[in-house]
């Protein structure tokens, strides 16, 4: 028995090296028949970075089906505390200080969607004409806008703004946050990693995924991204929900 979704899942998924850097460190799960998705944004340089975050994206592939919401968070966060031992492992082999990786995933469970995250690898929901970011940062500007000391451009545009607090591999004990929403037909989600969401403002990630078709919502963000500079690597996963049975569908019945 799993806890399958009543929607029609439909996604899709880019991701860029940027302007600026060499390697892409990012990368992306993007499992709609599955009703999985998820971003991770490696770090640690030499090569080491992408690594960090092909290991955790193939981590969160092996996922079991989930037969409850309960299930496949623990299920999720369970993989990710295997991969952060892994990389302590292979940090500690290679004699670095640390090989690490964000981590954004979303799974979809019945009627609802779980996310697991850590870093400032982000979730968003676009519902109803506005945009609200799901996740919250795990990050030293976060910390400092939460104190009020930091205002939301101050923040965006601040020296301290790729320090995170939390990543998987950083440190020996990983903390994750999680959560869960109720999924409405017609909602869209993007996750992305931070170098979409340095470049670009709440209102044209709103704007792209309100009008942009499934199929090039991913790619126009990206551009938007580039087109802004691409000082980093930039990852977009845009998702959408259609409920195939919503009371307020119009339906075609030709006369026989």
């Amino acid at each position: 028995m799993t806890c399958a979704s009543p929607f029609r899942w439909t996604s899709s998924a880019r991701s860029d090296a940027g302007r600026v850097r060499e390697i892409n460190e990012d990368a992306c799960l993007d499992q709609p028949e599955l009703g999985r998705w998820a971003v991770a944004d490696g770090m640690g340089g030499h090569a080491v970075g992408d690594l960090a975050s092909r290991l955790v994206i193939d981590t969160l592939s092996r996922l079991a089906s989930p037969v409850s919401m309960k299930t496949c968070v623990a299920d999720a966060c369970a993989r990710l505390q295997a991969a952060n031992r892994q990389l302590r492992d292979e940090a500690a082999r290679r004699q670095v200080q640390r090989i690490g990786s964000t981590v954004v995933v979303m799974i979809a469970c019945d009627r609802f969607c779980a996310y697991v995250w850590a870093g400032d690898s982000r979730l968003y929901l676009a519902r109803e004409g506005s945009l609200r970011q799901l996740t919250r940062d795990h990050s030293q500007v976060e910390q400092l806008k939460s104190l009020g000391v930091l205002t939301e451009e101050e923040a965006r545009h601040h020296p301290a703004q790729h320090m995170i607090t939390r990543a998987v591999g950083a440190t020996d004990s990983l903390e994750l946050d999680d959560d869960a929403i109720e999924v409405a037909d017609g909602d869209v989600f993007l996750l992305c990693s931070d170098g979409l969401s340095n470049e670009v403002d709440d209102d044209e990630i709103l704007t792209v995924l309100t009008t942009a078709s499934g199929d090039t919502a991913s790619e126009e963000l990206i551009a938007l991204a580039l087109a802004r500079g691409g000082r980093d690597n930039i990852t977009a996963v845009v998702v959408r929900a259609e409920d195939p049975y919503a009371s307020d569908k119009t339906l075609l019945n030709p006369a026989p």
